[in-house]
């Protein structure tokens, strides 16, 4: 596995042009995007030029995409444990979100919905707007002090609104996209079932960075995107289970069989399913690589940055880290200052940059007074050299 990722050390550094020198940068937010595999791009290119027929034509070039895309279909099914009927292609996680909360209120009666206040604005801005016109109540369950669920809170809530007659959605993250703690989706899956809750859960951390059996988890809908595991962006899948039934988001042609009109990102795809099917076929390796990385950086930042702390717990997605470090007048304007040294990380989701106000996350949890906090994020074209450019930078920086 090291002679594989030493071999790929030239592709992993990322160039760009300053003052007519190449620079070297360093990416370190892989939760808000990843590089492409290349060899999803070889998957993709005879659909970006030769293929290049509208699926919904009944001639020779509409036949070959439209193989393509049921092909694609599935094989993601097969990853997914789930029947090709099952996976609808759309265009990435905001949309997959949107449909799912959208078709539970619309199509299935949910007059209720049950979130966190952690989850990514795809989903509490989809709930805020529904709540909002079409008064249908919500709340948040508990979290606990390192953001986990508390599951004995969300029972309770699903007890006192089936006991009110009410109908509920329940929307958790199958992993946080900024500090990484996983949610047991199979615990709140059987939660549901118990007390005939509809359950989505957005994926877009998970799917293709753990293997997910869908067959063996009581879950109505799922969310995923590409571009979170070396696939193009643009585009993703919403899983509706047998167990429901629901209407189109998107009114036009019959795509989709009938569930999402509009013409298919035939590459995105493609390359979708492709990238899907690497990860699965090398996720013991690089989930290892992955996990020692993590693992060295936190260590690295232990004892080289006093007073570091870490939004972090048993059970926290292995491509994330969220750092804590000590708030002074160098380390508020850290972000900008790593940039500025070529090193690309993030202090929370990619959604909110530009934005004026801090993580949503952080602030839910109560840990942005004393602290600054930085999102480092892997993929396999990370080193540990890189770990540690990055940390001495920071022990400048800081």
């Amino acid at each position: 596995m090291r002679e594989m990722v030493e071999n790929k050390q030239e592709t992993r550094s990322l160039r760009s042009d300053t003052g007519g020198q190449a620079a070297t940068r360093i990416y370190f937010d892989n939760a808000a995007t990843t590089r492409l595999d290349p060899e999803v791009l070889d998957a993709m290119m005879p659909y970006l030029t030769d293929h290049f027929g509208n699926p919904s034509s009944i001639y020779s070039y509409g036949r070959e995409t439209r193989l393509a895309i049921e092909n694609a279909r599935k094989s993601v099914a097969k990853q997914l444990g789930v029947h090709p009927r099952n996976i609808f292609f759309t265009s990435g996680g905001t949309e997959s979100n949107n449909t799912a909360i959208a078709a539970s209120i619309r199509d299935l009666g949910c007059n209720h919905i049950i979130t966190s206040p952690i989850e990514h604005h795809a989903v509490l801005h989809t709930v805020e707007h529904y709540c909002t016109c079409n008064k249908i109540s919500h709340s948040f369950v508990k979290l606990t002090d390192t953001g986990a669920v508390d599951y004995a809170d969300l029972d309770k809530q699903l007890t006192a609104q089936a006991e009110a007659g009410k109908k509920c959605l329940v929307s958790l993250m199958h992993a946080n996209n900024e500090i990484g703690v996983l949610l047991s989706i199979k615990k709140v899956g059987e939660m549901c079932k118990a007390h005939g809750a509809v359950f989505h859960s957005d994926c877009v951390q998970t799917v293709g960075h753990y293997p997910i059996d869908l067959s063996k988890l009581n879950v109505d809908f799922i969310s995923a995107a590409s571009h979170k595991f070396h696939g193009p962006k643009g585009v993703g899948i919403l899983f509706v289970s047998d167990e429901v039934q629901i209407k189109p988001f998107i009114f036009g042609g019959g795509q989709e069989r009938n569930m999402r009109a509009g013409t298919e990102n035939v590459y995105g795809i493609v390359g979708f399913a492709k990238a899907l099917e690497i990860a699965m076929r090398d996720y013991e390796k690089e989930s290892a690589y992955l996990k020692e990385l993590k693992s060295y950086m936190k260590q690295r930042l232990q004892e080289d940055i006093p007073g570091v702390q870490f939004n972090d717990c048993p059970e926290s997605l292995y491509t994330v880290l969220s750092v804590c470090f000590p708030k002074t007048e160098k380390s508020e304007f850290l972000l900008m200052s790593l940039d500025m040294a070529n090193i690309c990380v993030s202090g929370g989701s990619a959604c909110s940059s530009g934005a004026s106000v801090g993580s949503h996350v952080i602030h839910a949890l109560q840990k942005g007074e004393d602290c600054t906090t930085i999102r480092f994020s892997f993929s396999k074209y990370n080193t540990k050299e890189e770990v540690d450019r990055v940390v001495e930078k920071v022990k400048e920086l800081v």
